[in-house]
This record gives C-alpha cells, sequence and structure tokens, in this order.
C-alpha cells in the first residue's frame, strides 16, 4: 500500500523515528556492514522501500539510488538482485529513472539481463520497460539487447513472466516492421 504523509505520521507515531532518518540508519548500516548476509538484508530492506513514491525523494537525497547501482556491480548475486529490484521498483519515477540513467546505470541493467538468477532478469526487464524513453533508446534498445528481449519473449512455456514482460518492452519500445 502507498504512503502519504498523514498515514506515514499514523504508522510512525508520536516517538516512532521519522521514515527519512530510519533510511539513512539502513544506508549507514549498509555501508558500515562487513558481512555479506548483513548488506543483503539491508539491501532487500531497501529494495522493498523504492517501490512506494512516498519514498522516492528520501531515496535521492540518500543516494539509495546510487547504492543499488553500486550492489548491481558486486559478484555477489543476491546484491545484485537486491540492487536491480530496487532500481525497477523505484524507476517508475521519472527523477528516479533519470538519476539512474545519468549514473551509468542503463549498461549495469543491461547486464542483468544475462543473470543466472530469474528474479534479477525480471527486475532488469522491468527497469529498462521504465527506464527508456527518447534520449537513451539508442543506448538501451540495441540489436544485441532486443535479440534478448526477444528470446525472453518467446520463453513463455519456460516463464509465463520474462515472456510477458518482454512482449510488453517490445510492444512498446521496439517498431515491429
Amino acid at each position: 500500500m502507498f504512503t502519504n504523509k498523514r498515514r506515514q505520521e499514523e504508522r510512525t507515531g508520536r516517538y516512532g523515528t521519522p521514515r527519512v532518518q530510519y533510511l539513512q540508519e539502513l544506508v549507514s548500516q549498509f555501508q558500515n556492514a562487513t558481512d555479506e548476509e548483513t548488506k543483503e538484508r539491508i539491501a532487500a530492506n531497501l529494495a522493498n522501500f523504492a517501490y512506494d513514491p512516498y519514498n522516492y525523494n528520501f531515496l535521492r537525497q540518500l543516494n539509495v539510488l546510487e547504492l543499488f547501482l553500486d550492489c548491481i556491480t558486486e559478484p555477489n548475486e543476491k546484491l545484485v538482485e537486491f540492487g536491480v529490484g530496487g532500481i525497477c521498483n523505484s524507476c517508475a519515477d521519472p527523477e528516479n529513472a533519470a538519476v539512474i540513467t545519468n549514473c551509468g546505470g542503463i549498461p549495469l541493467i543491461i547486464q542483468c539481463l544475462s543473470s543466472p538468477v530469474r528474479n534479477t532478469v525480471n527486475y532488469g526487464i522491468g527497469a529498462l520497460y521504465y527506464i527508456c524513453n527518447e534520449s537513451n533508446k539508442e543506448e538501451i534498445v540495441r540489436p544485441e539487447v532486443v535479440d534478448v528481449i526477444k528470446k525472453y519473449a518467446a520463453a513463455g512455456s519456460v516463464s509465463v513472466n520474462f515472456s510477458n514482460l518482454a512482449k510488453a518492452f517490445l510492444d512498446k519500445h521496439v517498431s515491429q516492421v
């Protein structure tokens, strides 16, 4: 369920931690974490906050979108999954999409299409669906990327999720001849 200021105040209560402060604490914990499991847990938690438009300003203010991009560069597949999941959850917002693209996120998201982790691929296709626009379409809709997405679109018997999402991407962003 999406949040608004009044709903957030009700949920937080008089003595609760304000959302921006809570998110800042999560970011600090992530940055100070030394073990992978803690980082995975925090990245997953941040990715869950990324779906709610109420949090978008906070995510930009605290550089959480950049943290998600950093997660994608890690060798840890769970961090990659949660990083691209957070990007996918937040990039329907044009301001968030602009931050992600301006920070070099497009090639990182495209790399996720070849992940062995199904969720990572799904999040990658979803993120590209939302991020792709006239200013960056040439970077995204390259033949090698379209070929991969077409393979997912044709894989309906293997994964309906991949197939439907890939078909939606192709329908929206790739002109059929």
